[in-house]
């Protein structure tokens, strides 16, 4: 194993009230492409209910997936679509989103997801808004010796077998996958690139980290990842770090705190659209 560093997860709240488990990086980019990482795991619906309500974004890419329960997400391109368990939703906010994510009226047993924000170039920051998901085309699911793999977005190379998803084009070429494991296995992880590399563990433990703990491994090396008797579930990272000073606030990412300011006149004024609900 080649980590490089390791973080927890925050304890925190977005939305309307829904607790989440998060690790970001605003200021330093040691995530580079990627920003955040939330984690909505609970099974009381108080945690979740109130959802997340219309909203905007700006210079960021988010992505969504589930594995538990689901949300409806709805956004002023016109997009109305109920992402479930298995699916993944990947927004290009570019110029501007406005969008809501509600959970399902059937999600009554418990909601388990994330929400991931990945940095765009300033050369794309202010292009049209894209939108795409899983549900016509399936997330790619690989079986391996040691447990599967479902890739998310982009491709990954793991014990030997090339892995690819259905999804690609995330900014800084960014891949994505969620690696659920069986006890007591080993698993070799071949980023082949140089670039960043990471993992956030959501079950069991794995590299002396344990549920809720990112870690910042080394891509250019091939990473061994060996199981104890709880096995694990591991969401993988990697991607072309953007190296772009960012200014954040609240939804909205860019380069300075002038393009912030107007990116707040810009959809005070109605230039993103409008969510009819």
């Amino acid at each position: 194993m080649h980590i490089l560093s390791k973080r927890p997860s925050i304890n925190t709240q977005d939305g309307d009230g829904v607790k989440i488990r998060r690790v970001a990086d605003f200021n330093f980019l040691a995530l580079d492409p990627f920003l955040m990482i939330d984690e909505l795991k609970s099974d009381d619906e108080q945690d979740y209910i109130g959802g997340f309500p219309p909203h905007p974004h700006r210079g960021i890419e988010t992505f969504t997936y589930i594995l538990k329960g689901g949300f409806e997400h709805q956004d002023q391109m016109g997009n109305k679509k109920a992402i479930k368990a298995g699916d993944v939703q990947w927004m290009s906010t570019g110029f501007g989103v406005v969008h809501s994510e509600m959970p399902l009226a059937d999600a009554n047993e418990g909601m388990h997801g994330f929400q991931i924000w990945l940095n765009m170039p300033a050369s794309e920051k202010l292009r049209p808004a894209q939108y795409q998901d899983s549900t016509e085309k399936p997330v790619a699911e690989y079986n391996l010796p040691q447990g599967k793999v479902r890739v998310l977005a982009g491709e990954f190379q793991l014990h030997g077998q090339h892995c690819v998803g259905n999804l690609n084009g995330l900014a800084g070429n960014g891949a994505i996958a969620d690696l659920q494991l069986q006890a007591n296995v080993m698993v070799s992880l071949d980023a082949q690139q140089e670039g960043f590399l990471g993992a956030y563990i959501y079950k069991g433990s794995v590299w002396g980290a344990k549920e809720g703990e990112f870690v910042i491994l080394n891509a250019e090396q091939v990473n061994t990842l060996e199981t104890n008797n709880d096995g694990a579930g591991i969401l993988l990272f990697k991607g072309q770090p953007i190296k772009e000073k960012i200014a954040h606030m609240g939804p909205f990412v860019m380069n300075t705190q002038e393009e912030l300011q107007q990116a707040v006149r810009d959809y005070q004024s109605g230039k993103f659209g409008e969510l009819t609900l």
